[in-house]
């Protein structure tokens, strides 16, 4: 059950950090304006909240694999709301991305 709740908390926090950096970017590079900045703001700090809920006690453990899964989001982010279309190279490098994550977080330890 641990992994699975890591999982589900490394999903939360992709999608505040992802949104909250889309929306500021929708704000200020789109002139969307004030409002898609704040938003965007709450949401990079719900991502940061969120972070402390991964089971794991280490901070840079935790950060360092959630960089990972920043990456493999974003990409995926992408796809689902600007119609960006990966090449290979893209699914490759989120691909050994994801490796990671799961050999930071998950492997074995004494």
């Amino acid at each position: 059950m641990t992994v699975a709740r890591s999982l589900a908390v490394f999903a939360l926090a992709a999608v505040a950090e992802i949104g909250g950096a889309w929306l500021v970017w929708q704000g200020v590079r789109e002139n969307k304006g004030a409002w898609w900045i704040g938003a965007g703001v709450i949401a990079l700090g719900m991502y940061g909240f969120v972070a402390t809920l991964q089971p794991d006690a280490h901070f840079g453990r935790i950060l360092a694999a959630y960089g990972g899964v920043f990456v493999a989001g974003s990409l995926a982010w992408g796809m689902v709301i600007d119609g960006f279309r990966p090449d290979r190279w893209d699914v490759i490098g989120a691909l050994v991305c994801l490796a990671g994550v799961v050999v930071i977080m998950y492997a074995p330890r004494s």
